[in-house]
């Protein structure tokens, strides 16, 4: 059977947590996916609750990232590796909802390609995480849809679904972690690419640590948001409403 989805997860020592979330994902998708869970390390927490579930669900693939440790690694392997026409990259740790899957995935047939699962439309939300991140987040998501009329409105956040064509001419030069999201969707409207969006609600992790490193990250975050303006001025894409 040829697969229609492709979902990539990275995770980092996620242990017996990870396990629901996947059933819950597993639930919400096509028969013809894979979920392709990516680690760094046999060492690795998640290994184990993996293999297990992998017999129970056949579409969960564990993956071994041996590009390099690290999120962004982590990324690439997986997209790299997955099969699907469409492909859907979301985090384990439980924040991302496994209903907003259907609605994505029918923009994603109907023409778009890259659909964004957004927090700042009516209908979408954030509960929780650190305060300072969701205001630069927010802020960052405004700001470039006004003043750089990129047509979405979650630009930072990594639940989004992409067309494989797109992700096969679109390179990856992102240098540090969860700002590829941000890379491909500005390259995606510098391009002409079709875009759209449906609500979703994002609700901070219960378990575990996060791996997000906003200091860190921040310039390669900016990097983006500047590329954002600079190419505003060509071709538009078309943005596809629900």
């Amino acid at each position: 059977m040829s697969v229609e989805l492709s979902i990539v997860m990275p995770v980092f020592n996620e242990g017996e947590a990870v396990v629901p979330i996947l059933r819950r994902l597993a639930a919400a998708v096509p028969v013809s996916s894979e979920i392709l869970v990516v680690y760094d390390f046999d060492e690795d927490t998640t290994v184990a609750p993996l293999r297990a579930l992998a017999a129970e669900i056949p579409t969960v693939r564990p993956l071994r990232n041996d590009l390099g440790r690290g999120v962004l690694n982590a990324l690439k392997a997986g997209l790299a590796a997955s099969t699907g026409t469409y492909v859907l990259v979301t985090m384990a740790d439980g924040s991302d909802e496994a209903e907003s899957v259907a609605p994505m995935l029918e923009l994603a047939r109907a023409g778009a390609d890259l659909v964004a699962a957004s927090r700042y439309v009516e209908g979408g939300r954030q509960v929780g995480g650190p305060r300072l991140k969701g205001l630069l987040s927010r802020g960052a998501g405004l700001t470039l849809h006004v003043f750089a009329a990129l047509p979405i409105h979650d630009p930072t956040s990594n639940y989004k679904l992409y067309r494989r064509a797109f992700l096969t001419s679109t390179p990856i030069e992102s240098r540090a972690g969860f700002e590829v999201a941000l890379e491909l969707t500005v390259k995606a409207y510098a391009g002409g690419y079709r875009m759209a969006e449906v609500p979703t609600t994002w609700r901070d992790r219960t378990a575990g640590q996060s791996n997000f490193r906003l200091r860190a990250w921040l310039p390669e975050y900016l990097r983006w948001y500047r590329y954002a303006f600079v190419h505003r001025l060509r071709r538009r894409p078309a943005f596809l409403r629900r």
